[in-house]
Formats: structure tokens, C-alpha cells, sequence
């Protein structure tokens, strides 16, 4: 075969066969396709797209383009699930999410990111806790899965290297947005983990990189009709993303959250605790340790109530290398404060009427709590606390936020950032749902 012939053909309008397809991602995986190539593969399916035939081809062939895990073979008894999110501003629901369902009888090896955009990654997050070894090497991964119930690791080189470079290369050629490549992005490396279950946490607003909900909606069919294809049972969600997820932004200011959360040390944010629930519930369900949503929600409850979570999560971080007493001595040993905190304030009285949640996070980037570019190093104590939700009553004067930087001149700058972020009205708005639709048929 011919890289270009395949190129041309698809930029043509055709279809391409299984054969070609994983033809291409051979050579995208093993350098034999050059850089141009590539590229061009990329905008023919930015503009022509692939059918349904076509993305389940694209993706099983990236899957394979590196090793696939077993978990079986070492004695692993009960399900292998995992959670995914599309990224939004606040967002820690996977430091919660992961021991609540080993808690419940699921395993989850949870492959997480980096921050990406205006948006934190969780595997930045875990690098708040001391010593974690969020790089540890597939045989220490799969046992601490299997001893452990759960871990949260960064993407190993072994899994799906065609992926890695198709994004590089996505990256700066202005194809990232393309739903096909998205969607073969994200299973690919799922599907190498070896899972016999996801749940898709689809964001959309403001704060969303599929800001749309029409297409937030496409792009959630498209997942679940490739999950079908590749014989993987998946249901995906779409969550707003409208407003910070939580009352946090910020990493160490996301896990001071997240282990008040799992150790019920005060009451719990209504919006992230009902996202965080109800991808539990859904992730049970598709592990069979449920028999319906109603009831994965009352086991992974459950789970919070009695302290089994928290000591799923404080299993992981010691089985990891963190310390043994990370949740016990969290505010007296580990909490990371920032350098300066400073209110920001309502300039007037009204309600929240809204926020732009990608200003938000670029505002939190600009504190210095995420990279304008990959070598940069990120300062985990910076953020935003106490985040007032909208449709919330104020006062002139009264708290909308807590600003956490490392000097007076950058705190200043977040807070001008926010006023124009933040929307204050003199009205109520009407209350949005969190979670909006439960999508489990596909285009």
C-alpha cells in the first residue's frame, strides 16, 4: 500500500478499509509515515470525517498499536472500570470517583492526564501528595490495581504510542477539534488499559473544550457508538461546565477538596457530589455490581458514609509511595498553603448571574497553576477557594472567592481577571443540571 494513495482517497471522499486503516497507524507508530503524511491523514478526516465502520477500525488500530493489558490472567475477581472526562475547570472527580468504586468491588487502573489548556489534569493533582509515583512501571501498576483496588498513574509509553504522536501532530496543525480523532484518541488508550467498562463524563460550557451541546452531544454518541463497535460497554454523560465544578481550582486547593470529600471533614459541594455519584453509580452499573442507577448511586454513597473510600484512597497513596498517614495527618503535615491569599469581592450586590469558566482557568494558568507550555513547572499551591456557585445572593463586598498566589502582584492580576469573568446580575438566573443527559445509543 501507499500512504498517499490511502491519503488521497480518504481526502477524496471515500472510505478507507480496516486494512488501510491500520496500514497508516503502523506507520504513524513506527515512523515510516513521515510528519507531512501525517498531517495530511489528520485534515482529510478533520474534513471528511470517518463512519461508523472507519472509528471503531481507527481506534482498535491504535490500541494495538502497543501493548494491551490483561487483568485477568493475574487473579484479578470482580471488574475492570474507569472513568473519563473531556476536561473542565475544577475538576477533581477522579481522585474520589476511583476508591469509591474499588470500595464498591470494581477495579480501576485510571490512566490520567496532565493539564491541558485552561484546564488542570489530575495527574497534576497527585503530585500535590509527597512521593507518589505517578510514573511507576506496568508490573507495580497492575499489582497495585489488583492489591489495592485502584490506581492513578500518567499514560505509560507502552499503551497506544500511535496516539501519541497523531496528537503532537494534531496538535499544531489545527485538527485537535476533529470528533473522529477525539473520540479514537480517548479509546484508544481505554481500550489498551484493558477495560471491561467506561463512563464517559462529557463536559460541555464555558469551560468546556466542546463548549457546544449539540456537538458535546455528537461527540458523546460517537464514543458510545465506537465503545459498541470495539466491544467495550460504555455510557457516556454530558455535565455543565457553565461554572468552577466545586468550590476549587487550583491543585493543592483541589485535593484539600477532594480529602475533605472523601473524609466528610465539611458538607460537600451539591454539584460535584452529584457528577461524582452519578458516574459512580454508572460505572457500577457497567461492572454488574449494580442492577441500576438508584442503586449504584446508594452503594457508592454507601462507600463515603462508612469511610471505605477513604481508605481505598489512602491504600493507593501508600501503595504508590506516598505516606501511610496522608489523610489522617493531612492539615497538620501536608496541606500546601500559598504565599499570599486575598479576597475577591463583589463589586456590587446582585446574584451570580454567570461565568465565562475558561477565563476562570486562564486566570488560574496566569497564578502560575498550569504551563503556557509543556516545559514550564507549575506552582501547586495557587488558585482559587471558597468559589461562590452561581445563582448565588450577594452583598457589596461580600466573598465571591479566595485568591491563592505566590506575591501581591499576581494575586491583583487574578482578581481583575475575575471581575470580568464573574457576571453579576440583578436577577436570579435559572438553575442549570448538572449532569444533562445520559447518552447510551449512538449516531
Amino acid at each position: 500500500m501507499l500512504p498517499q494513495e490511502i491519503i488521497r482517497k480518504k481526502r477524496d471522499g471515500g472510505g478507507l478499509s480496516t486494512a488501510e486503516l491500520q496500514f497508516i497507524v503502523k506507520g504513524i507508530a513506527d515512523n515510516t509515515l513521515s510528519e507531512g503524511q501525517v498531517a495530511a491523514f489528520a485534515m482529510a478526516v478533520f474534513f471528511r470525517g470517518l463512519n461508523g465502520d472507519e472509528r471503531v477500525a481507527l481506534t482498535l488500530a491504535m490500541r494495538d498499536s502497543g501493548t494491551v493489558l490483561r487483568w485477568h490472567d493475574i487473579g484479578i475477581d470482580g471488574p475492570v472500570l474507569d472513568k473519563h472526562s473531556t476536561g473542565g475547570v475544577g475538576d477533581k472527580v477522579s481522585i474520589m470517583l476511583a476508591p469509591m468504586v474499588a470500595a464498591c468491588g470494581g477495579f480501576v487502573p485510571m490512566i490520567s492526564g496532565r493539564g491541558l489548556g485552561h484546564t488542570g489534569g489530575t495527574l497534576d493533582k497527585m503530585g500535590v501528595i509527597p512521593a507518589y509515583r505517578v510514573d511507576p512501571d506496568i508490573a507495580t501498576f497492575r499489582k497495585v490495581v489488583k492489591e489495592e483496588g485502584c490506581a492513578i498513574i500518567g499514560q505509560t509509553a507502552d499503551l497506544a504510542p500511535a496516539d501519541r504522536r497523531l496528537y503532537a501532530v494534531r496538535d499544531v496543525t489545527a485538527t485537535v477539534e476533529s470528533i473522529p480523532l477525539i473520540s479514537a484518541s480517548i479509546l484508544s488508550k481505554k481500550l489498551a488499559a484493558g477495560l471491561e467498562g467506561l463512563a464517559m463524563d462529557v463536559k460541555t460550557g464555558s469551560g468546556a473544550f466542546m463548549d457546544d451541546p449539540a456537538n458535546a452531544r455528537i461527540l458523546a454518541k460517537t464514543l458510545v457508538g465506537i465503545g459498541h463497535g470495539a466491544g467495550l460497554p460504555i455510557t457516556a454523560l454530558l455535565t455543565d461546565m457553565d461554572e468552577v465544578l466545586g468550590t476549587t481550582v487550583g491543585h493543592a486547593l483541589e485535593m484539600d477538596e477532594a480529602v475533605a470529600y472523601l473524609t466528610g471533614g465539611g458538607p460537600r459541594d451539591p454539584r460535584l457530589h452529584e457528577v461524582t455519584i452519578a458516574l459512580a453509580a454508572e460505572m457500577l452499573c457497567l461492572g454488574k455490581l449494580a442492577t441500576s442507577v438508584e442503586e449504584g448511586r446508594a452503594k457508592a454513597q454507601g462507600v463515603l458514609d462508612n469511610g471505605r473510600a477513604a481508605e481505598y484512597f489512602s491504600r493507593m497513596v501508600t501503595a504508590l509511595g506516598g505516606p501511610s498517614d496522608y489523610l489522617a495527618a493531612y492539615y497538620d503535615k501536608y496541606r500546601l498553603p500559598a504565599q499570599v491569599v486575598k479576597p475577591f469581592a463583589a463589586p456590587r450586590g446582585g446574584f451570580i448571574a454567570g461565568m465565562d469558566c475558561r477565563d476562570v482557568g486562564v486566570a488560574a494558568i496566569g497564578l502560575g497553576g498550569g504551563r503556557r507550555k509543556a516545559s514550564d513547572t507549575i506552582d501547586l499551591t495557587v488558585g482559587f477557594s471558597q468559589f461562590r456557585p452561581v445563582g448565588a445572593q450577594l452583598q457589596e463586598g461580600d466573598l465571591i472567592c479566595l485568591v491563592h498566589a505566590s506575591d501581591d502582584a499576581k494575586a491583583d492580576a487574578a482578581i481583575a481577571a475575575l471581575t470580568e469573568a464573574v457576571r453579576i446580575g440583578d436577577e436570579a438566573p435559572a438553575p442549570s443540571r448538572p449532569v444533562s443527559a445520559r447518552i447510551t445509543d449512538h449516531l
